[in-house]
């Protein structure tokens, strides 16, 4: 592997993570407090896309803040990126969680590598190698064991979670895939700025973030929210897409299995929740899906 794409492999890996781990407490959110998924989509991509604005404008070209809303056809993408991927994907996750578990949203939202596959072969941009079968197959595998530890008996998804998550799946797909010629002309912490901005703005019409009695949230909770914006969506979504600067999309969508992974490790040690036999054999897989990645690779 090269440098850039060394580089690429360590920002999609923590990026997936950190997702993971969100998703977790997320769900405690949900549990404990009276937050519910629409004040907590608008108000942590609303946050964080100001903070990653603000990043960009400290550090980096600060023309290109402005500069991509002088171009009309990318400031057409980029409302479509804002509205189709980012708040999309946000908003369809949380939704699953919010009506099922995370381990069941996370499971379903991995119908995304295959999905990009698939479109790609359609689209003839790739042929279908048997080590594309090995890496689908090892990250299907994996999240099912994972999360299921090998019993689908022990997976009881209401009808509600179902849709939310495979649409989730969707989103994800959508996200990884039409972000790509954007960051050809403009930074990520751009294009995810704006669109995190543009997305959470876009809920705020619907679920104002201010309509919450501030004074009744608890100092955890508070805690939690600030992990859940600055690691789980400003750092998250931020590292993904960067590392689809030196990753193909097909690369980034299977790396970020190692999500489920963060969010069973989780709930092990931080829910106390036993670890089976199977849920193992699924961490071989998802470090097996590395490995093979990482590997030197062909022309895919």
């Amino acid at each position: 592997m090269n440098t850039a794409e060394k580089k690429g492999l360590f920002l999609v890996t923590t990026g997936a993570i950190f997702w993971g781990i969100s998703g977790t407490v997320s769900k405690k959110l949900f549990q404990q407090t009276t937050i519910e998924v629409n004040w907590l989509v608008a108000t942590r991509l609303l946050i964080a896309g100001i903070l990653l604005l603000t990043v960009h404008f400290l550090f980096k070209e600060r023309s290109q803040i402005l500069g991509v809303w002088k171009n009309k056809r990318s400031a057409v993408q980029l409302i479509i990126f804002g509205l189709v991927g980012m708040l999309s994907v946000q908003y369809t996750y949380m939704a699953s969680i919010q009506h099922g578990n995370a381990a069941v949203a996370t499971l379903l939202q991995y119908l995304a590598p295959v999905m990009i596959i698939i479109y790609l072969i359609l689209r003839k941009q790739m042929t279908f190698t048997r080590k594309d079968l090995l890496t689908v197959l090892l990250a299907l595998v994996g999240c099912f064991l994972l999360l299921t530890n090998g019993s689908v008996s022990q997976i009881s998804v209401p009808t509600a979670a179902m849709v939310w998550g495979v649409l989730s799946g969707i989103a994800l797909a959508f996200y990884t895939l039409y972000a790509v010629p954007l960051l050809k002309q403009y930074d990520s912490l751009v294009i995810v700025g704006w669109a995190m901005m543009i997305g959470g703005l876009g809920l705020s019409l619907i679920h104002p973030p201010w309509q919450i009695d501030f004074k009744s949230l608890s100092i955890e909770t508070y805690l939690y929210l600030i992990f859940v914006i600055l690691f789980g969506t400003m750092i998250a979504f931020w590292f993904y897409i960067e590392s689809l600067q030196s990753l193909s999309p097909k690369e980034t969508s299977l790396l970020s299995s190692l999500e489920p992974l963060a969010a069973v490790i989780t709930t092990v040690f931080w829910l106390k929740e036993p670890f089976g036999f199977f849920q193992w054999l699924g961490t071989a897989c998802i470090i097996g899906l590395i490995l093979v990645l990482t590997s030197s690779k062909k022309a895919s």
